[in-house]
This record gives structure tokens, C-alpha cells and sequence, in this order.
């Protein structure tokens, strides 16, 4: 086995994380607040990039309060790769959704802001659903060069979800993108299924084919969430 302290880290994350859903799913009876979950890909892909290598896992927690959500959400695996960004988003009733993300890779320096070596890319965000269609804008708002943003880099994403799929395409530039140019770099199909584990416990699976044609690459992933 390649990394067999970073396996025993990831089933003692589980059964932590496992513990303290189940903690806020009590709450969440009460008041509808907090939320702790945990999820394992076979891979991170993010908007037709591969980050990291090898199986992630992906822990989050959020506070929600009416239509608004404040939370951090971050990626790590076996080979070092980690990330943490913090986020928050309102959620509108007739569909809109506004918000920014903050992009942190914890390797580098917390506290570095400059354009030169910034450790931090913020960026905002917009969204619409109704039904099955979604559709969302997102620009970076500033340059950073610790984590490789430089300001003004978009993506935008239009998806579909029927009964049984979704697919979704997108388009972006700057950090997205092998020459930095506006491109189509994320398209793909998605299905997921939960398997019931008991009667009182269930974990979702979700399975995407993605191909990036700006970087001519096919990417296969599955997960489950916890």
C-alpha cells in the first residue's frame, strides 16, 4: 500500500465526520442551521481540471439562515495537495443566487495579499435555477500570484438535470484554461443513486464523465458522500 497512515487518517475522518452529522442532524430538527458533511472522490476535478492526485477527500461546514449560507469547504489527499475556501452565498426565492469564494491553497502564507505572491483569489459569484436548468457566472477579482490567479479570470457554466442524468458545459479563461484564453474547457454527464446501507442510514453515489477539450483530457469520476 503506497500511503497507509494517509488511509487510516481518511476512516478516522469518516467515522469523526459521520459523528458529528449525526450531531447536526439533531440540531438541524431543531433549527435548521448547521451542517458538517464529508465526501471521497476518486479525483478532484474542478471545472475540467485535474487538482491534486489520486482520491480526495472533500469535508465541509456550513451555517445557513434563511436564504444565507457562510461555510469553508476544502480538498486534500495523499500527496499533499490541500485546500480550504471559505465562501458565503444568498439564495433568492424566485432562483437567483449571489455570493463570493475565496480560494486558499493552506500551504501558502495566510496573511499574503500582494498581486505578486497573494495567497488568496476572491472571487464572485452568480446563479439561476428554475427546474432543471442552472446556469452560473464567476470572475476573479483580483490577482494573486501565490495561487496563480490573474484578476479578471471567468467561467461560466450552463447544466440540465433530467430524471435520471445532467449535463453541463462550460467556458472560461485565465486560470481555467491551458493559454489563458476564453475557451470551452468542461463538459460532461452526471448521474448519482443512493445505496441504502439500513433502514435509518443511506450514502449517495455519484458518478461524472468530463472531457476538457482545451486541454484535450477525459476524466472518470465517482464519490460518495457522507
Amino acid at each position: 500500500m503506497k500511503n497507509p497512515k494517509f488511509l487510516i487518517a481518511v476512516v478516522v475522518l469518516l467515522f469523526e465526520i459521520n459523528l458529528l452529522n449525526l450531531q447536526a442532524q439533531e440540531q438541524e430538527v431543531q433549527n435548521q442551521k448547521f451542517n458538517v458533511n464529508v465526501d471521497l472522490y476518486s479525483n478532484y476535478i474542478w471545472r475540467g481540471s485535474k487538482l491534486g492526485t489520486g482520491p480526495a477527500v472533500q469535508p465541509s461546514v456550513k451555517f445557513s439562515s434563511g436564504g444565507l449560507t457562510i461555510g469553508v469547504w476544502g480538498s486534500f489527499d495523499a500527496d499533499g495537495y490541500t485546500e480550504a475556501d471559505p465562501y458565503f452565498s444568498y439564495s433568492f426565492p424566485f432562483g437567483l443566487s449571489l455570493g463570493m469564494t475565496d480560494y486558499y491553497l493552506p500551504d501558502l502564507p495566510l496573511f499574503e495579499t500582494s498581486a505578486a505572491s497573494g495567497s488568496h483569489a476572491l472571487e464572485m459569484n452568480g446563479g439561476f435555477t428554475k427546474g432543471g436548468f442552472s446556469l452560473s457566472a464567476n470572475i476573479i477579482l483580483n490577482e494573486a500570484g501565490g495561487i496563480a490567479s490573474a484578476g479578471g479570470d471567468k467561467y461560466f457554466q450552463i447544466g440540465y438535470a433530467f430524471k435520471y442524468v445532467n449535463i453541463f458545459a462550460g467556458a472560461g479563461d485565465g486560470w481555467h484554461t491551458s493559454d489563458g484564453e476564453f475557451n470551452l474547457c468542461n463538459i460532461g454527464i452526471g448521474s448519482s443513486k443512493v445505496i441504502r446501507i439500513t433502514d435509518s442510514f443511506s450514502v449517495p453515489l455519484t458518478g461524472q464523465i468530463i472531457f476538457n477539450p482545451d486541454k484535450e483530457k477525459l476524466f472518470l469520476v465517482a464519490g460518495f458522500s457522507f
